[in-house]
């Protein structure tokens, strides 16, 4: 999956194992929950983890929610859960993939 290179700007600190900010494996690097959204460290800076296209997650064998033992991570206007080191998403009855 690509995501789009938007930098977050002004960011004042450092994430790491040590910032006090939810960390979450995706991919080949980890994000950190900030602010309600996900940062990613990028030559030297952070940028925003965001998917550039809608991705679903197809043979989804279980409902998320409060309990489904997933970490569950607030995200904007939603929650993601963490599944098989990604993040899944409800949308539209089904679910994405980010």
């Amino acid at each position: 999956m690509t995501t789009a290179h938007a930098e977050h700007l002004e960011h004042s600190h450092i994430h790491g194992p040590t910032c006090g900010h939810v960390a979450v494996p995706h991919q080949d690097h980890v994000d950190y929950v900030h602010d309600g959204h996900l940062h990613r460290e990028h030559d030297g800076h952070f940028d925003e983890c965001e998917p550039a296209a809608h991705v679903e997650h197809t043979a989804h064998d279980h409902e998320h929610g409060p309990g489904c033992g997933h970490v569950a991570v607030p995200h904007g206007d939603h929650v993601d859960y963490i599944h098989d080191g990604h993040r899944h998403a409800a949308h539209n009855g089904h679910y994405d993939d980010h």
